[in-house]
């Protein structure tokens, strides 16, 4: 692996198999920086060929983090893009080959924000939920939940102490 600058931004690039390694604060930093996100895309003259494969092929496959050496997790990038990414929490992010190219493309369409507005509309609809919850008419009353709680816990106590006989 070795370093290049693209850009503002520094990245760990495998000759191997084309992958990515960036430190946590610089990717954090690229997926808030417009300028540094289209300093990475491709240029419209030079288009990746349709037929090139993104990603690794064949079985899942857990990386080693390169600054600590646990396995990293594999995370949904921004929950709605598809691409999965391999992130170490306090050290970085390896994107396989095409990768990078994916996650800044959602990024600048706006995949972030639907993300976030997605996430937004779950919060809300689970309160809604919760709340029906609250007022539906089959709720039990506290005494009542206490006691039906304790009535089936004598039971499955009772029926266990039967079993060990």
């Amino acid at each position: 692996m070795h370093w290049v600058r693209v850009g503002t931004t520094d990245l760990l690039e495998c000759g191997e198999c084309d992958g990515t390694w960036m430190e946590a604060a610089t990717f954090e930093r690229l997926c808030a920086d417009r300028e540094g996100q289209a300093a990475l895309l491709p240029t419209r003259a030079a288009p990746v060929p349709a037929d090139t494969a993104v990603g690794p092929a064949g079985p899942v496959h857990y990386r080693p983090c390169p600054r600590c050496g646990k396995l990293m997790n594999r995370i949904n990038f921004g929950r709605l893009s598809g691409t999965v990414v391999d992130v170490c929490r306090g050290h970085g992010t390896f994107l396989d080959r095409g990768e990078l190219h994916q996650v800044v493309r959602f990024i600048m369409e706006g995949g972030l924000d639907r993300a976030r507005q997605a996430e937004r509309d779950q919060l809300i609809e689970e309160q809604r939920r919760l709340q029906a919850l609250g007022r539906g008419p089959t709720q039990l009353s506290a005494a009542e939940s206490l006691g039906n709680w304790n009535e089936l816990s004598l039971r499955r106590f009772l029926a266990a102490l039967f079993e060990r006989s």
